[in-house]
């Protein structure tokens, strides 16, 4: 695994934790329960899945990232392709959070 990639190893972790919930229905309720800490959303995800998620991300002011693809989301955390990808837990989000370019995110605070 690429150095770049250490993230599925943490998003592994989180999922073993039981901190990570995903697909569309899953990911949204979380974020807008307040419940979600960091958002994924697969790069070949529809346009409208990422729009969607970039805006809502943006209004519960929720750190996202687009990467990898939903094959490579859904093996890190044991399942088939998914979409997005929510961290229900702050220290996780954060440790997860650190592996990418602040750049990348809409949002970059993880502190709930």
């Amino acid at each position: 695994m690429s150095p770049n990639k250490k993230y599925l190893n943490m998003l592994g972790l989180a999922t073993k934790a039981g901190k990570v919930v995903s697909g569309e229905f899953s990911t949204e309720k979380a974020i807008k329960e307040g419940k979600a800490y960091f958002v994924l959303v697969a790069e070949d995800a529809s346009l409208n899945t990422k729009k969607l998620f970039t805006d809502k991300c943006s209004f519960y002011e929720v750190p996202i990232v687009i990467c990898s693809s939903k094959e490579e989301l859904g093996h890190a955390i044991g399942k088939a392709a998914r979409a997005s990808i929510a961290v229900t837990e702050a220290s996780l989000a954060n440790a997860i959070a650190k592996y990418f370019d602040r750049n990348d995110m809409e949002v970059v605070e993880c502190q709930k």
